[in-house]
């Protein structure tokens, strides 16, 4: 056990190029996942989704599992918000037919790996279209994350009890017109709690909306820390540290 706990802390932990290529296919499995969850929305339920789904909720479980051992306090997960999503995640998966549509809740698996200092510091170094746009990368995953938990809930809380919500897609449907304020009013959600869940949705999504905005139209900088002070961004051409003065050397590729 502990050589199984070792090998699984080097792969989720560790600085090889085994343990980036792990990362890598994780990381390309929660997108994969989500993209199935996305277009499965679509058909009606089919035993080859069924099977799938089982086959996703083993993969996922695994994950979960590989995480709780190499966890230096495995019951302290269960404290975070996060794992009981990755919970309920997988109990979608392996009972399509009673949990269809929370599965969405998986891409809060996505937005954790993908905040990960291993993996951001390995994405930095190999793309340098990441390293250039990273913060608008990041914005643009909150938002996307947020689309599909709050389609999740909305799908969860309505489905069964609104008509107007029969399919994720209405789900989907629906927050997206909330987010961008359209509100065409041929979904709505009653009662008090439908109406407190857009509400929320309105102010998360336009704030979420704002701030991916504001970095993409922002002057571009490079990340480039401060050896005195620590300031993180810079302007491309800078010598000196704004905040500090100290003389800084950001390298670049030699290119105008």
């Amino acid at each position: 056990m502990i050589s199984l706990k070792a090998r699984l802390q080097a792969l989720y932990e560790g600085d090889t190029d085994q343990a980036h290529r792990f990362r890598y296919a994780l990381l390309a499995f929660d997108i994969a996942t989500i993209a199935f969850v996305i277009v499965t929305s679509f058909l009606p339920l089919a035993p080859w989704i069924i099977v799938c789904d089982v086959m996703l909720g083993l993969g996922v479980l695994a994950d979960f599992l590989g995480r709780l051992v190499i966890s230096r306090a495995p019951a302290r997960e269960f404290l975070r918000l996060s794992t009981w999503t990755d919970v309920v995640a997988i109990v979608s998966f392996l009972a399509p037919m009673f949990m269809q549509g929370v599965g969405f809740l998986r891409i809060l698996r996505t937005l954790r790996l993908l905040r990960t200092y291993q993996l951001l510091d390995r994405l930095r170094q190999d793309s340098g279209v990441f390293l250039r746009n990273e913060e608008a990368i990041l914005a643009a995953t909150n938002l996307v994350v947020f689309v599909f938990v709050m389609t999740g809930v909305v799908y969860v809380t309505q489905a069964g009890s609104n008509p107007a919500i029969g399919t994720p897609v209405d789900a989907l449907y629906f927050t997206v017109t909330s987010l961008t304020t359209t509100g065409y009013g041929d979904i709505t959600l009653p009662g008090t709690s439908g109406r407190l869940i857009s509400v929320f949705v309105m102010i998360c999504g336009v704030t979420l909306f704002f701030r991916l905005a504001q970095v993409v139209f922002r002057p571009y900088k490079v990340r480039f820390p401060c050896p005195t002070c620590g300031l993180q961004r810079h302007e491309p051409d800078a010598v000196h540290c704004k905040a500090c003065g100290t003389t800084l050397n950001i390298p670049d590729d030699g290119v105008d």
